[in-house]
């Protein structure tokens, strides 16, 4: 069992979101909470993937094509930290 932290600025951003959105970040709450990043990864549609740059050490799921989850995984304390549910940026940080 994995316990999901969410972050304060999560928590009072969240009631802005679309429904449908918290909606999807319920189910990956569940999935996470159940079968930890492994079970993410099984389901193709969140299309988990390890973040570079400035994120490096986070991980993003997709909730649908324009949100995404952003949180970091701590292995010691079977903890996922989730610090944003944020619309993705497309144009390069040049």
């Amino acid at each position: 069992m994995w316990d999901v932290w969410e972050s304060t600025s999560l928590i009072k951003s969240a009631s802005k979101l679309p429904k449908e959105i918290l909606k999807r970040y319920e189910k990956w709450k569940d999935i996470v909470r159940f079968s930890g990043p492994k079970g993410l990864k099984i389901i193709r549609g969140f299309r988990d993937e390890a973040l570079k740059g400035e994120l490096k050490g986070f991980r993003s799921s997709r909730l649908n094509e324009q949100f995404r989850v952003i949180y970091k995984i701590e292995k010691t304390e079977v903890i996922v930290k989730v610090i944003k549910i944020t619309p993705h940026d497309y144009r390069s940080k040049s």
